[in-house]
């Protein structure tokens, strides 16, 4: 097997783990999935957050169907998204929205829980417009990647191509490629890691834990 083949294969599995992780429902009193086998016969393990995270998006609430954005959102009106399905949602009270027929959507940050496939709301939403985030900190410490842009793109391509509507985002960025996902608990960052060598892919997660 070639380097590129075995870049592709851990990528695939990398990505399998998270599609399995998100798509596979929990039943009341299981436990979601977090492992599956890839491809390549090895496993990627993603464990959801034990406590509370926050998202930061927007919400779209398509006939009582909740979801929260954290990646594109398709140029329509009203706006669409794959997103991640919310539970506990309430407009009661909620100022900062717009509705067109069926769907009411704004732009908020969202405290709950996460269990890999589900949001569960826990605290009173955030306008974005009055919200002040913490910037999270800098994986790379504010340095450059050294990778050939080059080698970069075509990375990029092989993670584009086996990644699945649920990789939100990823990008060539001062020197590193930037992977966007819901939630990672440091296995996709290893995985990438193992894939194509440390400080060459970065993982950042959407979904932040705050206690």
């Amino acid at each position: 097997m070639s380097i590129t083949q075995r870049r592709l294969s851990l990528a695939a599995g990398l990505m399998a783990g998270l599609l399995a992780l998100s798509a596979c429902a929990a039943g009341p009193g299981s436990s979601p999935p977090t492992s599956t086998a890839s491809p390549s016969g090895e496993t990627t393990e993603v464990a959801p957050p034990d406590g509370r995270v926050i998202g930061v998006g927007t919400v779209i609430d398509s006939a009582g169907d909740v979801r929260l954005c954290l990646g594109a959102i398709m140029e329509s009106y009203p706006p669409q998204c794959h997103g991640i399905p919310i539970d506990g949602w309430t407009w009661d009270g909620l100022d900062g929205n717009e509705s067109s027929g069926e769907t009411t959507w704004g732009a908020y940050a969202v405290y709950g829980t996460y269990d890999g496939e589900r949001f569960a709301v826990t605290d009173p939403p955030i306008m974005l417009a009055l919200f002040d985030p913490v910037a999270p900190e800098d994986p790379t410490g504010g340095v450059d990647g050294k990778t050939p842009n080059e080698e970069l793109t075509r990375i990029q391509e092989e993670i584009a191509h086996t990644s699945g509507e649920r990789l939100l985002t990823v990008g060539v960025r001062e020197g590193y490629v930037r992977v966007m996902v819901p939630w990672d608990d440091g296995s996709l960052q290893t995985s990438m890691d193992a894939a194509y060598g440390e400080g060459v892919v970065i993982v950042d997660s959407a979904l932040r834990e705050v206690d």
